[in-house]
Formats: structure tokens, sequence, C-alpha cells
């Protein structure tokens, strides 16, 4: 007997997706292709860069480089599914994958929260603490919190697909969700969600309060760092990356407390699914610019590749 061995009938289920307008599918194929497409480009880009340039092989970059890697693989996990569903209108998922998308949707997810908090602990070490800097942040110390992050995010999800797949799904195989997350299929189930819903409950709630008092706790420091600074044109740069990083956190923690810190009896599905694009989709796509993009370290390597490609092309002159 295998952990995803289903007690019920059920060997697939149908996902009812965003909308099910003739018109739109067409125009939603193409949009969520574009998104999915500057999503990759953008993270695996960020990733080529951070391995090419040895300028990039700071602390800061580290964790840069696997916040793209988890943001490809998440979103990796539910919007291909989607865009088949919208140009072909299949939106039959079996069984086993169904729980594999869950799997890998919830653990890198919750590897995203940790990181967030890793970059938030890093730039505090930076900012408030700079003489001491490369004693904090030494490369064992990077190490640790990466690994934590991702052991962290895969022993959630099996405890997630565990409780969530050995469940009965006897009444329906339609899920009112395009993709398969929790608090559709445990509104979904037959049998009693109430140990699933304190569990999905007490999980999110330990994620959401460790990370983000990691998070707001050395924001505060890193205002007050840059509040005491001299420099105008200083406090402005310092200003407006923060004001950054903290749009985006606000991004994904938002969705993530409306998604999972409530009753599953107070969800509305039609809100969750608009709130699911934001952390799925957007927020992966978005990260490349908010985190990386804008720094000068990143265009000043993206140019020197680019020189490089042309050289090797013969379009220098």
């Amino acid at each position: 007997m295998t952990l995803m061995e289903n007690i019920s009938e059920v060997t697939e289920f149908i996902l009812v997706g965003l909308t099910d307008a003739p018109e739109l599918q067409i125009p939603l194929f193409i949009i969520f292709t574009v998104i999915y497409f500057i999503t990759l480009v953008g993270n695996m880009g960020m990733i080529v860069l951070i391995l090419s340039d040895s300028r990039l092989h700071t602390p800061m970059y580290f964790f840069l480089s696997n916040l793209s890697l988890v943001d490809c693989v998440y979103a990796s996990a539910v919007t291909p599914k989607v865009m088949m569903g919208f140009l072909t209108g299949d939106k039959v998922i079996a069984y086993n994958a169904c729980a594999a998308q869950m799997f890998f949707f919830a653990a890198f997810a919750t590897v995203e929260s940790f990181l967030l908090a890793s970059m938030a602990f890093d730039r505090h070490a930076a900012v408030c603490k700079p003489l001491h800097y490369t004693t904090t942040m030494t490369s064992t110390v990077c190490a640790l919190l990466v690994s934590g992050s991702y052991i962290c995010g895969l022993l959630q999800s099996s405890i997630h697909v565990a409780f969530t797949f050995h469940l009965s799904f006897c009444h329906s195989n339609v899920v009112n969700h395009f993709f398969c997350d929790i608090p559709p299929l445990l509104s979904l189930s037959c049998s009693d969600t109430y140990t699933n819903e304190i569990v999905l409950f007490a999980l999110a709630a330990f994620n959401v309060f460790c990370t983000l008092v990691v998070i707001l706790n050395s924001y505060l420091f890193i205002f007050i760092a840059i509040l005491r600074m001299r420099s105008a044109e200083g406090r402005e740069k310092a200003f407006s990356t923060c004001a950054s990083h903290l749009a985006a956190v606000s991004i994904f923690y938002g969705t993530i407390i409306f998604m999972y810190l409530q009753p599953n009896s107070s969800h509305s599905m039609d809100t969750d699914k608009m709130a699911s694009v934001f952390y799925t989709m957007v927020i992966p796509m978005l990260n490349p610019l908010v985190y990386s993009l804008r720094n000068k370290d990143v265009k000043s390597a993206f140019k020197k590749v680019a020189e490089k490609v042309k050289s090797s092309l013969g379009l220098t002159y």
C-alpha cells in the first residue's frame, strides 16, 4: 500500500479552471503564456547571470539565485496545466498527478517564504552591521539558511499531501479551482476534514509568524539605520529598495494569509482563485524585476554578458 493510495474510487479530478467562457479561453491562454515565458526567462536569466559573474558570488545573490529557482519550479507546477486547459479544454488531472502538483507547489511556496526571511536577515546584517557582515553571513550560515528552507518546505508539503490524499472523495471529483490546492480538495471530500483544517492552519500560521517576525524585525532596524544616514541620496536609494522588497512580500503574504489562515467553511472559491493567480503566476514573474533587475550590479553583469554574446556573434564594430 503506497502513501498516495486513495481509499475511494476516484482516480482523477476535473479542474473547473478560472472561467468557462469560450471567448476568454484564447486571450487567457495568450496572457498566461506571456506571464510564464517572462517568469522562466527572468528567473533562469538571473540564475545564469549570478553563476557567470564572480562579482555576484555574495550571500545576497546566493539567496536570489535560489529564489529564482524556487519561482521557476512552483510556477511550473501550476501554469502549464492551466495553459493546456485554456488551449485544449482538457481539465482532467490524474489522481497521482494532482497529488504531485500539490506537493511541488506547497513545498516550493513554503521554501519561498523562508527564503524571503533569509534575504531580509541578510539585508539587516549588511545595512545595520556592515563591519561584521562577512563574519555574520558566512558560507556556512548561508548554506544552513537555504537548506533549512528546503527541508521545511519538503517536510510540510509531505504532511499536507499525506493528510489530504488519505481523505475519501466519494461525492464528486470536480475541483472548483484551476489547480490542486488544499482548500478546494478539503471542501470536496466527504470525510471529516477537521484535523486537516487544524494542520493546515497550524503550519500556515507557523510559517507566516516565524518568517514575518524576521522580515518585519529586520526591516524595522533597516529603516532606523536608513534614517540615521547623512546622505539624502543614500536614504532615497535604500528606501526605494526596501519599499520594492516589502511590496513583493506584502503581495505574497497577503494572499497566503487570505488563502490559508481562515476556516475552510469561510472560503469563497471564486475569490480564492483570483487571489491564487497572484502567488502562483504573478509573483514569480515580478520577483526578478523587484529584487534583481533594478540592481546596478545585475545590470552591469547583464551588459557584460550581452557584450560577450555580441562579440562571439561578430556583432561588435
